[in-house]
């Protein structure tokens, strides 16, 4: 998510992650539209890592009493890969109204329009960070259980996994700031948004476990360090 008072400028090349090539969608990514922004590369991100989560559970052989676990594993990051594509191409969207809010001519309008695409899009941002958290699990699992040949990927994927939910809690916090630009303060705004104002320390709470489950399995994904 582009946020500020510049807005979103338009562009009639929209791009969508499903729809266009990584050259098309990187490239539409380094203009300054705001769409797709931030937020759509935070859903671009949690794509990558539910990509190798599927596919270090494909190379990984368990026991009968974890085949279960492992596929559903698989099946899992499998779809919400796919997922995570469409919420991203939902966040281009938001910060395209939000942007329109900005656009508006100063007055009451504006303050409203600005109020809402702040709480959709800090909504937007909202469920990507929740499905990033519940993606936490089946990787921490991989990283118990995987392949170890495969280590450096699960640690690429928990990186990935990490600038999701990193790029969430900033982009709710900051969406949910932004309605002070219509007069709330931060006491008023907390009262009125509980469910995504603790998002936000949720969020926090998942990038200090995804960093120590990096932690500990970094020494073997790493291990010219140790030298």
């Amino acid at each position: 998510m582009l946020l500020g008072k510049i807005g979103v400028m338009d562009t009639s090349d929209e791009v969508n992650t499903q729809g266009s090539t990584v050259e098309d969608w990187t490239r539409a990514l380094a203009q300054s539209t705001g769409s797709p922004g931030g937020g759509a590369g935070t859903g671009l991100m949690l794509a990558i890592a539910a990509s190798l989560t599927s596919m270090v559970a494909g190379y990984t052989e368990a026991e009968d009493h974890e085949r279960g676990e492992l596929d559903s594993i698989r099946a899992r990051a499998r779809s919400l890969r796919n997922d995570a594509l469409e919420l991203a191409d939902q966040d281009a969207s938001a910060s395209r109204a939000f942007g329109a809010a900005f656009r508006l001519e100063p007055g009451p309008e504006r303050e409203a329009a600005i109020s809402r695409a702040s709480v959709d899009a800090a909504k937007a941002s909202a469920v990507l960070g929740k499905r990033a958290m519940d993606a936490i699990n089946d990787l921490a699992w991989l990283a118990a259980n995987g392949n170890p040949a495969l280590v450096a990927d699960v640690v690429v994927a928990f990186g990935a996994l990490r600038a999701t939910v990193a790029g969430a809690r900033t982009n709710v916090s900051f969406d949910l700031a932004s309605l002070t630009s219509g007069g709330s303060t931060m006491e008023q705004i907390r009262e009125e948004h509980p469910v995504l104002w603790a998002m936000v320390g949720d969020l926090n709470d998942a990038i200090e476990r995804i960093d120590a489950l990096t932690a500990e399995i970094d020494h073997h994904a790493a291990p010219t360090d140790a030298v």
